[in-house]
């Protein structure tokens, strides 16, 4: 009697799919919050690993790799999910087994992915998503037929109704194996007689196995020109033998890199012809009507800046009042604590620099949520591609296209991934203006400095009964940001960044309602990170600037003198002549230099400076208020102050850590030094023009 092997356990799993097909929510749905996120070995590409758990106590680990329309890589993400897949990036193995995510409503060029996938005999599940929207649209898709079509299993979902997860886990849990369907798809037999020959020299030659061979002839076949002679990684044979292959598929007339694509979707068409029936609607669905407005050339524009403005103004108001909240619950610790711990050194450490400088942060936490709720419903609805749309004009008009305005839309959040997103971008000088740029963009570590200063010198004022004028200043920064990226772009495309912009294509996703757990999931996320560096970084940063604000103690002085006399106070005393053209003082100067590593430590620094300073009751904001000038006695923050300060962290680079993802991008540290001193030089130019214009008028 002969034994069944047992089908090897599943540990690890790829998710693939095309951008917009709602992989990001499935992968939501599998892991919840037990994720974590990282970047692979020797690359800056995002890595994004989660927990999937079975029903019987074993777990499944979850790679998300970068969305990808083909594996024949043009871009840094494609290129990972290609190495992970054919287990050629360093420290991270093969999968055990794919889950394609496919678009339902858009089945036949997603089935492009799913055939290379399939051709490199990994076992593979097709996630069926969006089965909502397709069935909405009139398309009826057969399961069972596509299943047998493919041969992998077919499993319909849809992911933000959290439909057919429950499957997928027990598909996993079955042992998905390779497909019996693999190379369905036919070549000219001129074109597969020349594949199958350098595969086969490739895996004598190189020892690569059987599919890393075919990969590779592939693309060698189907590349513009034969392999450069430095290119180490293929003998000298092989790339004499390629030359030869172009010279003789060019001869016959064999266009070598729409050949196996036009292959592929002849096969592709018969699947969908067998497996499915088409929208049978005739004249424009809503997301087309919808999408006459939104990305119409005027009202498209006028819409965008209309959602930004109600956008921001909903972040400063609705968060109004848990900030106050958690700056009273602060005030209730320092006190509490500063009533356990008897007076000295320990007393003021904990109380002035820990309490006070971690506390000025963390406020500020509804703020930043909000920002990443609100961004994460633009991006989940559909609308972010539109944006991108809709921008393109004003793009083009600076020397670049609507595909460099993702990144910079995304540095609203944080520069970083915005920088890393420009890998999408194919030509290299509109990718280099476009990570040079984006740190112009407001992130969120810079909201809470804008907020510091509107709350404690903006009056409240409401403009037309509608918009308060908090809102508008809030506004018009990220505004100057924009306007400012945009100008630096054109200088750079017309000086030593020329360069013809390639035509601009994007997709436009069908419009989704957002899934409220990828938005709580990306809240949670990323209020994490900035309560992680409240907790290390900047709780480091308070502790060491309280020492250097306290000593060398000075007796017999007031608070305000012992300030002065300390080591933190010598240092800002030492750039005040630099910065007093631009209406700062030594204090803020203090808070200039302390943010350097982060923006938002200017708050922190701000907190634990006039906690000594100041020993009577109240906010950090009231002390700041009160400050004076011993020299001329007039206040050292005024309206005016405030707005310069805001434009400088508006302009300048105040961020070690996008200066290193920029150096990692580019590969030279010339390109972050170029950065860091234009932006200086920027942001130290235009605010010494808003101080002496507030000065002209009387301010």
């Amino acid at each position: 009697m002969m034994r069944t092997m047992p089908t090897p356990a599943i540990t690890t799993v790829a998710l693939v799919g095309n951008p917009n097909c709602g992989k990001t929510t499935l992968f939501n749905a599998l892991t919840g919050l037990r994720q974590k996120v990282g970047n692979y070995p020797g690359v800056t590409v995002e890595k994004k690993e989660g927990i999937v758990s079975s029903v019987n106590g074993r777990d499944i680990t979850l790679l998300d790799l970068p969305g990808t329309y083909s594996l024949i890589a043009s871009s840094p993400d494609e290129q990972v999910v290609a190495d992970v897949l054919l287990g050629s990036l360093k420290n991270t193995p093969v999968p055990d087994a794919v889950i394609c995510v496919v678009d339902a409503s858009n089945l036949e060029r997603n089935l492009y992915l799913v055939s290379q996938i399939i051709d490199h005999g990994l076992p593979t599940i097709v996630a069926l998503n969006m089965m909502d929207v397709a069935e909405q649209s009139g398309v009826r898709i057969d399961v069972r037929h596509l299943s047998d079509a493919l041969g992998v299993p077919v499993i319909p979902t849809v992911a933000k109704k959290n439909k057919g997860t429950d499957d997928l886990r027990a598909a996993l849990l079955a042992g998905p194996a390779p497909s019996s369907r693999a190379m369905q798809w036919t070549l000219p037999e001129t074109v597969q007689r020349e594949l199958d020959e350098l595969s086969g020299m490739l895996s004598a030659a190189h020892k690569y196995r059987s599919v890393v061979a075919h990969h590779t002839a592939l693309l060698l076949l189907s590349s513009p020109a034969a392999p450069d002679e430095g290119r180490t990684d293929i003998s000298p044979e092989i790339r004499a033998h390629v030359r030869q292959d172009h010279e003789k598929l060019d001869f016959l007339g064999i266009d070598r890199y729409s050949v196996f694509i036009e292959a592929r979707y002849k096969w592709i068409k018969q699947v969908c012809a067998y497996a499915s029936s088409p929208s049978l609607s005739t004249g424009a669905s809503l997301s087309d009507r919808v999408d006459a407005v939104l990305t119409h050339k005027f009202w498209g524009v006028l819409i965008f800046f209309a959602l930004m403005s109600v956008m921001f103004q909903m972040i400063f108001s609705w968060a109004e009042l848990p900030m106050d909240l958690i700056g009273h619950g602060f005030d209730a610790v320092s006190a509490r604590v500063g009533s356990v711990i008897p007076p000295g050194d320990v007393h003021d450490l904990i109380v002035n620099g820990v309490i006070s400088g971690v506390g000025a942060v963390v406020m500020f936490l509804p703020q930043i949520l909000l920002l990443f709720f609100f961004l994460s419903i633009l991006e989940d609805s559909g609308y972010m591609s539109r944006a991108a749309y809709v921008m393109d004009r004003i793009m083009s008009s600076v020397g670049l296209h609507g595909k460099s305005f993702i990144p910079m839309l995304s540095s609203f959040a944080c520069a970083i991934p915005g920088i890393m997103a420009t890998r999408t971008i194919e030509h290299p000088k509109d990718r280099l203006v476009t990570i040079l740029v984006s740190p112009l963009m407001s992130c969120s570590a810079r909201l809470p400095v804008y907020a510091l200063m509107i709350a404690a010198f903006i009056p409240q004022y409401t403009l037309l009964g509608v918009v308060s004028l908090p809102g508008v200043v809030l506004i018009s920064l990220y505004a100057l940001g924009l306007v400012a990226a945009l100008a630096m772009a054109w200088t750079l495309k017309k000086t030593f960044l020329k360069g013809t912009s390639l035509p601009f294509l994007m997709e436009l996703p069908p419009y989704k309602m957002p899934s409220l757990k990828s938005t709580a999931i990306h809240m949670w996320e990323r209020g994490f990170i900035f309560l992680k560096k409240a907790g290390t970084i900047i709780l480091g940063i308070s502790i060491v600037l309280w020492f250097l604000a306290t000593y060398p103690k000075t007796e017999n002085a007031t608070p305000s003198e012992r300030l002065a006399q300390s080591f933190v106070g010598r240092a800002g005393k030492f750039i005040e002549p630099a910065i007093k053209p631009l209406g700062f003082d030594w204090k803020i100067g203090i808070g200039l230099l302390s943010s350097l590593l982060q923006r938002e430590v200017f708050v922190s620094t701000m907190g634990t400076i006039y906690n000594i300073q100041d020993d009577s009751a109240g906010s950090m904001r009231e002390a700041m208020q009160r400050d004076v000038n011993p020299d001329t006695g007039k206040p050292v923050f005024t309206a005016l102050t405030a707005i310069c300060i805001m434009v400088y962290y508006v302009l300048a680079m105040q961020c070690l850590s996008t200066l290193v993802v920029v150096r990692r991008e580019t590969n030279s540290w010339k390109w972050p030094a170029f950065q860091f001193f234009y932006m200086s030089a920027l942001a130290y130019a235009v605010t010494f023009g808003v101080y002496r214009a507030g000065l002209m008028l009387g301010y």
